[in-house]
């Protein structure tokens, strides 16, 4: 499974709006596409939403997902588009350290 976790600053004053489109849009595009979302936090004082974003398989096959999203009809007809507000944006490729 390739684990991305993605850090957002969000303007000021838009986090609830943010997080209310990105809801109601996103999470079920990114679901009916194979992605899963296992956990979201937002940091108010500092206008933060940080996310997990998973898929199945390797990072090549994350990548020719993630692609396909983006190209897709359904995400360019996202009205009004969440990504306006977002700032600041920072995504990482996370490894799972196993524990004993």
């Amino acid at each position: 499974m390739a684990t991305q976790l993605r850090d957002y600053r969000i303007r000021d004053g838009e986090l609830d709006r943010f997080i209310e489109e990105w809801s109601t849009h996103l999470v079920p595009l990114r679901r009916s596409m194979g992605f899963t979302i296992p956990a979201a936090w937002t940091v108010a004082p500092e206008h933060r939403f940080i996310w997990l974003l998973e898929h199945p398989g390797d990072w090549d096959a994350f990548a020719e997902a993630d692609a396909a999203y983006y190209a897709s009809p359904e995400r360019a007809a996202i009205d009004p588009d969440p990504a306006r507000l977002i700032e600041e944006q920072r995504t990482l490729r996370l490894t799972e350290v196993l524990l004993p």
